[in-house]
């Protein structure tokens, strides 16, 4: 039998409203928009600030109980911050028995959408939002497996290729996070632009407006060795660095090409 793609319930808090024809809610989807963001934005609200906080933060989705678990599968998100570093704080001590409620976004722009109207430019995007509670991992083991998830989420298999194991001090001054996920959607919006009906029977605007897609799409440059390296560039970097690019480039280019709903 075939695989069920789960989702994410829709709630108030997640349902995407305005163009909600761009809304998904396949945990597969939202899971690998979160995994492919080199910087997550983590919101929440502390007991002395007017304001919520939004801190830029590194991490991965991924299962404790369950290493080999699938990205559509239900999944926790694990951070990595100073041990000492407010929002640990702010886990460690959460009143709230699920943990520290929290926001989580992720984005991705992938073109500028050119269109007749300057009212009608748009972005190729993923985005994502995640909604969930968040508490400081204290067992080591979830830790050490916390943390090389998230270093082989910044280049596939780096864990095993540095020096190993980490020191105490190293593990003393990280923190880690885990955000059980309640809730979250993403939004994608892909293909050319789309004008009014009275620009595009104007053929006197036509000939003078240019109208497509600029693909945008991450770029690895070639690798500048550190003044002491003494090591060539190993295999699992040079390897990632292509694949980086050539996914990137042609999911932008796939989302120019795409045809509008």
């Amino acid at each position: 039998m075939g695989r069920f793609d789960l989702e994410y319930p829709k709630e108030a808090i997640n349902t995407v409203k305005r163009e909600n024809d761009r809304g998904v809610y396949a945990l597969k989807t939202i899971h690998h928009i979160i995994n492919t963001c080199q910087i997550l934005h983590v919101s929440f609200n502390t007991p002395t600030q007017s304001f919520p906080v939004i801190l830029p933060m590194i991490g991965q989705m991924g299962s404790f109980d369950r290493p080999s678990a699938d990205i559509g599968d239900p999944l926790d998100l694990y951070l990595h911050g100073y041990v000492s570093s407010r929002v640990m704080n702010l886990g460690r001590s959460a009143s709230d028995e699920k943990g520290m409620p929290v926001c989580v976004a992720a984005s991705h722009v992938d073109g500028l959408v050119l269109a007749l109207s300057s009212f009608h430019h748009s972005f190729n995007y993923r985005s994502t939002v995640l909604f969930g509670h968040a508490v400081l991992v204290e067992d080591e083991e979830e830790r050490m497996y916390a943390m090389e998830l998230i270093t082989n989420s910044v280049v596939p298999d780096r864990w095993r290729h540095t020096r190993l194991p980490p020191t105490k001090a190293e593990l003393q001054s990280t923190g880690i996070l885990k955000v059980k996920i309640a809730s979250g959607s993403a939004k994608i919006n892909t293909g050319g632009p789309s004008d009014d009906k009275r620009d595009m029977e104007d053929e006197s605007i036509k000939d003078q407006v240019w109208t497509g897609v600029l693909p945008i799409h991450a770029t690895m440059g070639e690798p500048v060795a550190g003044p002491y390296n003494r090591v060539d560039v190993p295999d699992h970097i040079a390897e990632f660095s292509k694949d980086f690019n050539e996914d990137n480039q042609q999911y932008a280019l796939n989302a120019a090409r795409d045809p509008k709903k």
